[in-house]
């Protein structure tokens, strides 16, 4: 028998854990049946357990995006540490500190054809380095390894345990509410002049913040971003990147001279065109590693900014008035008849029903570069969006998180503030699994999924692929129609749900969604066979 029971090594991992964490996600399993154990037993923990470890990481990643700290995912050995992959890529790429605490077999099984035994150490690559731990004494390495570096970076515990995994027993219940601490280390690229007589747009997008000296300056903002003093429009992009405009008779010159982005921004064409145009300097601030460079030639590159010189009013004018015409440009085009109920409206619908103290997430592909074109962000509204590598799985799961974090930011309310999920429809199948919640775990209150039904894959209609020469092979390789019932899914899985095909009654679905109890799926039955006609509408508002 070892002199260290599986037991006492569990209780010193999570020990390590405790000063940082209140969250954790528990997966079922026998090898990690002593960190199971554990956590159950600790009264400050919050646990929440799912079957499935791809979605169980998910909801990890989305409670910890809130929380802007570690929450951990526990799992057995083999193939459901696999499972964690895409969410600690997503973690890695958008600096969310997610940590999976995987169990293995001792070194002595591994390689040996072991049932349930795979190489665990290294399995997340660059992406997250293990830390090993092989007995108690190898435990303060947890420690070390949560102190050092960037905190907001996903980590891979892996613990070996030996039998026997339990013993008679269950540990006592114990311990006290406390105040967790996580520091925020940023990366520190320094401070870069910018002067401000230059006419200067910032470009704002995933994990930006509120610069010092830039907050008068004009700026393009993500709907993840700060809510910016000087909004202005993401389709505004098309008219900034002309040289001249004409306008009453006058010859105007509408393009920056310098561009400083802040954060990661990833969502639109034109915002990226000014980036990636050598002709204009590029200024990028960056508080991560990453530094949102995509033509590769910014003039420098930093943290802080020293300001000098005043914007010309000339210049803040053809921002306000580029982004308004914009902004009335969209509403246009969304009240024409022609182009039926799409994605773009249902993104309209819960802009336009938002209000101070909501929490909005919004799935990557369609959703929330819909949101960004019809006005987000905006006061007392927080948004969360997968910008890290921007993939649409674990959508659900996400969604869920956000709206868990959220209530429990106000534990003593009788209902929850609410939040609001936007999905596309393939974002919502992907990850159908999020929906199974067991009856004794932690429901989301006051919550309302948005599914953007068109029956396939919207976004592809305004790429390339949509292209008129390509249509013959568009439907199987690109819009992959599924016929999918959600309504029987969302029964399956004990959901309510509500369908709508209009603009209308998902108003009023919206609206009404705040009496259910618990949450909600709303699917709004829409057409994509107009988002490419749409597109071009909305675009020549600004050209």
């Amino acid at each position: 028998m070892p002199s260290t029971t599986a037991q006492e090594l569990a209780s010193a991992v999570i020990d390590s854990l405790a000063p940082h964490v209140t969250d954790v996600v528990l997966c079922p399993g026998s090898r990690n049946s002593p960190l199971a154990l554990e956590v159950l037993s600790r009264s400050y923990l919050r646990v929440q357990v799912r079957i499935d470890e791809r979605s169980a990481a998910f909801l990890a990643l989305g409670i910890s995006r809130v929380q802007r700290r570690p929450v951990v995912v526990i799992m057995t050995s083999g193939t459901a540490v696999a499972n964690c992959i895409p969410a600690m890529t997503e973690a890695a790429y958008a600096h969310v500190p997610l940590i999976v605490l995987s169990a293995d077999r001792p070194g002595h099984l591994v390689g040996t054809g072991a049932s349930q035994t795979i190489a665990q150490i290294g399995i997340f690559g660059a992406v997250a380095p293990t830390v090993q731990v092989n007995s108690i004494a190898e435990v303060p390495a947890i420690t070390a390894e949560l102190q050092a570096g960037a905190s907001q970076s996903p980590r891979h515990i892996n613990v070996a345990f030996d039998t026997p995994l339990l013993g008679e027993e269950l540990p006592g219940l114990h311990g006290e509410n406390r105040q967790v601490s996580w520091p925020h280390r940023w990366v520190d690229h320094g401070t870069i002049a910018i002067d401000l007589s230059e006419n200067t747009l910032v470009v704002a997008g995933d994990e930006a913040w509120e610069v010092e000296g830039l907050e008068d300056v004009p700026t393009i903002a993500e709907p993840t971003a700060p809510v910016p003093f000087r909004p202005v429009h993401p389709l505004a992009a098309e008219i900034l990147l002309k040289e001249q405009v004409s306008a009453e008779g006058y010859v105007i010159n509408t393009r920056p001279d310098h561009v400083v982005v802040v954060g990661h921004p990833t969502l639109h064409r034109g915002v990226i065109s000014l980036i990636t145009d050598r002709n204009i300097r590029l200024s990028v601030l960056s508080r991560t590693g990453t530094v949102t460079d995509p033509g590769r030639h910014a003039d420098q590159v930093g943290t802080d900014v020293r300001v000098s010189g005043e914007q010309d009013t000339q210049w803040l004018k053809i921002c306000a008035a580029a982004s308004d015409l914009a902004a009335e440009g969209v509403r246009t085009v969304l009240e024409k008849q022609e182009h039926g109920f799409t994605g773009l409206h249902v993104a309209a619908a819960v802009a336009d029903t938002l209000g101070t103290g909501d929490t909005v997430f919004a799935a990557a592909s369609n959703p929330i570069r819909d949101l960004g074109v019809v006005g987000l962000p905006f006061d007392g509204v927080d948004v969360f969006s997968p910008r890290g590598t921007a993939g649409i799985d674990g959508s659900v799961s996400q969604a869920i998180g956000t709206a868990l974090a959220v209530q429990a930011r106000h534990p003593g309310e009788i209902r929850a503030p609410r939040t609001v999920a936007l999905l596309g429809d393939l974002a919502f199948l992907h990850d159908i699994g999020g929906l199974l919640i067991g009856p004794d775990e932690p429901h989301p209150e006051n919550l309302a999924i948005v599914v953007a039904n068109d029956n396939g894959g919207g976004i592809f209609e305004l790429l390339e692929t949509g292209a008129p020469g390509l249509r013959p092979s568009f439907e199987r390789a690109f819009g992959t129609p599924h016929d999918a019932s959600i309504a029987r899914l969302c029964a399956g899985y004990g959901v309510e749900h509500r369908v709508v095909d209009n603009l209308r009654d998902l108003i009023v679905a919206l609206v009404e969604a705040v009496e259910v109890s618990g949450f909600i799926v709303i699917e709004a039955r829409t057409g994509r066979d107009t988002r490419r006609a749409l597109q071009r509408d909305l675009m020549s508002q600004v050209r």
